[in-house]
């Protein structure tokens, strides 16, 4: 079995600039993580930091803000975290359950 991936627009406080960027889905993660550079350059604003435990059991903290994210026509605010270049960049089941990508009618 392999990863899936999607295409996820990124969107700017004021809606008036996005970025497109590929994200691996991982309903194994609760948040959204994107790197932290598309998240500067689109002006999104550190509400706090939060401590994450990694997989291999490493605790690290990293910033996290609030965006508006769509993919497949739809849209949803959604929690994201500023990841580093050594952090895997995901959608998580937060956005997923936003975006109604987890239930379908």
């Amino acid at each position: 079995m392999g990863h899936t991936y999607t295409r996820v627009k990124v969107f700017s406080a004021d809606l008036s600039r996005l970025e497109e960027v590929r994200l691996l889905v991982d309903t194994g993660s609760t948040y959204t993580w994107i790197d932290r550079k598309v998240l500067e350059k689109l002006g999104v604003k550190v509400r706090r930091f939060w401590k994450f435990r990694t997989i291999d059991g490493r605790l690290i903290e990293r910033r996290i803000g609030d965006v508006m994210v769509e993919c497949l026509e739809e849209q949803a605010p959604t929690v994201v975290v500023f990841a580093e270049d050594e952090d895997e960049k995901v959608v998580g089941v937060h956005a997923l359950e936003g975006l109604r990508r987890l239930h379908f009618s």
